[in-house]
């Protein structure tokens, strides 16, 4: 997410009541989370385990709970809770809006039907069809000939929390989403918004009904998602990918462009492209079918070790 201006690590400390260290003279664009920052975000961490990887990455300013070595040209701010820090930014510079429809933008030979909901900045292009009850939230992109059936929710908030011991704290959810031409949604589809960022779904992609996208996932162009599909947060899905039935994602896999995964696949880690996928956790589809040859040979070789 960008600010409407530049802001100095000065003001940003204030909005936090934290500490700041480093280089007073770094120039402040925007937030963002680990996996998408850029020169001049501020990130935030708060687990040892991931302090390099924020120190390390492209952000400028690194909101964190441990006073630690600076790498050149940065910043730190130390909070007690960077978390709680990061959600005080986030909510100062873009807090929960009221819906405003007649902000929205629709282009020319576009169907909006009965019972459309359209948030505050919803820009629809040119020759879409959005069929009944279907609810856009705040800051979502669609192009053109873009068909979305209905009831299917376009921008819901990001499923992130931080566990306490008592309850689960919510990140506030800021991004958007954005719908490339020609994409077509089934019923009762839900694509999350990205937390800081957009949730993308490329050109020509089509998603049966049911299919879940968690925040800031891309989605390549022209793939294909059968009813059920589950995608969690962060993931990259390149192009033409084909996911069927009920096929889960794990929270930030990648599967490289044209490989299958067949139904109730389960995938954990990376995909190489131009491969089919079956099982859970998938492997290659060969490699699956021979393992299960072998396990329905399993009695038999069990019978003949004990005569």
């Amino acid at each position: 997410m960008n600010f409407p201006r530049k802001h100095t690590l000065k003001e940003i400390t204030e909005i936090v009541n934290g500490s700041w260290y480093g280089n007073e003279s770094v120039e402040i664009h925007g937030v963002n989370e680990i996996h998408m920052v850029r020169e001049g975000d501020v990130v935030f961490v708060d687990h040892p385990k991931y302090y390099d990887k924020a120190l390390q990455s492209e952000a400028s300013v690194i909101i964190i709970n441990n006073l630690s070595e600076i790498p050149a040209g940065k910043a730190i701010i130390v909070c007690n809770d960077p978390f709680d820090a990061f959600n005080l930014l986030l909510r100062h510079f873009k807090g929960v809006t009221n819906w405003k429809g007649p902000t929205s933008e629709v282009g020319e030979g576009t169907t909006i039907a009965p019972g459309v909901h359209l948030g505050s900045n919803v820009k629809i292009g040119k020759g879409c069809i959005i069929h009944a009850g279907v609810v856009l939230y705040d800051d979502t992109t669609i192009g053109n000939n873009v068909i979305i059936h209905a009831n299917s929710v376009i921008g819901a908030d990001a499923f992130y929390y931080k566990t306490r011991e008592d309850k689960f704290d919510k990140l506030h959810t800021c991004g958007g989403v954005s719908i490339e031409d020609n994409v077509e949604l089934g019923a009762l589809c839900s694509i999350d918004r990205g937390v800081t960022g957009v949730t993308r779904i490329g050109k020509g992609s089509k998603l049966d009904a049911q299919v879940h996208v968690g925040h800031d996932t891309q989605i390549g162009e022209g793939c294909l998602m059968a009813a059920q599909v589950g995608i969690a947060g962060c993931c990259i899905i390149e192009d033409k990918v084909t996911l069927w039935g009920q096929v889960g994602l794990a929270s930030e896999v990648i599967i490289r462009s044209g490989a299958v995964v067949l139904g109730k696949g389960g995938i954990m880690g990376e995909l190489e492209g131009n491969k089919t996928y079956m099982g859970a956790p998938a492997i290659e589809a060969r490699a699956k079918w021979r393992e299960l040859a072998l396990i329905r040979k399993l009695p038999e070789i069990i019978e003949e070790l004990q005569s």
